[in-house]
């Protein structure tokens, strides 16, 4: 999406970075459709180190690391090498120049990407290929929890974004023209996803004798809560303080 310039060529050198073609990059849990972390800006290495440095500082370090999947776009790759990897220096063999220290992706560093063949502009075919890790293990933990190597959730959750932001509808007069008022209604946005909004695919049935079903948010899947919060409490609630 673009904010206030919809063209980069017509950016000028000085014009601020929060002007031109910005893009909200998502992570989402496939299991219980919780959105972990989001970003809004540009579209290249740094920003995608934003947004898996976010996930990395939320997770409970307690847990392994989750299998990631994404489609073939290499700065989440590149991203994901970043944050879990450690430098090691190659052996140095005794000619020619010694080789320069490398990146190796952390033994529990699981990703797989998704790959779309296109022809004029329409998906052709589709393969999945591991990037890190042992191919056979991460497809067979996919398996066990009733997954697979997809990108189907965050995308759906995209359609989801764009359905309910008026921000992000291009050549209408809601579209977004200052970049702090972007990043403030996709916060209120993803959280009101993720507490108020109920999910169709995450209902539970209630065994009695009437066929009943218990209507959950991703935060109530993710036993963040416990109810269905409403906007007034959403609204009302303070934050705890961030050190």
């Amino acid at each position: 999406m673009d904010i206030r310039k919809k063209k980069d060529k017509n950016l000028n050198p000085d014009d601020s970075k929060d002007l031109g073609t910005k893009w909200v990059l998502v992570a989402q849990e496939a299991k219980t459709k919780l959105i972990i972390s989001h970003h809004e800006g540009a579209r290249d290495f740094e920003d995608s180190v934003e947004l898996i440095s976010d996930v990395e500082r939320r997770r409970n370090k307690n847990t392994e690391l989750p299998i990631f999947t994404t489609d073939d776009w290499d700065p989440y790759k590149n991203a994901l090498l970043e944050i879990y990897s450690v430098i090691k220096q190659p052996e140095y063999k005794g000619r020619g120049r010694p080789p320069n220290p490398i990146k190796v992706p952390l033994s529990n560093l699981k990703y797989a990407q998704v790959v779309k063949h296109k022809e004029s502009d329409e998906v052709k075919t589709i393969e999945t290929k591991v990037v890190f890790g042992a191919e056979e293990e991460v497809i067979n933990k996919l398996k066990s929890e009733g997954n697979t190597i997809n990108t189907s959730y965050v995308e759906r959750n995209n359609l989801t974004v764009r359905n309910g932001v008026s921000r992000l509808i291009r050549d209408t007069i809601n579209f977004s023209k200052v970049f702090d008022m972007l990043v403030a209604h996709m916060c209120f946005f993803f959280v009101w996803f993720n507490f108020v909004k109920p999910h169709d695919a995450l209902k539970l049935e209630i065994t009695d004798d009437k066929r009943r079903w218990k209507q959950r948010t991703p935060a109530i899947a993710a036993n963040i809560t416990d109810h269905i919060w409403t906007l007034e409490e959403l609204c009302k609630f303070k934050p705890p303080p961030v050190y």
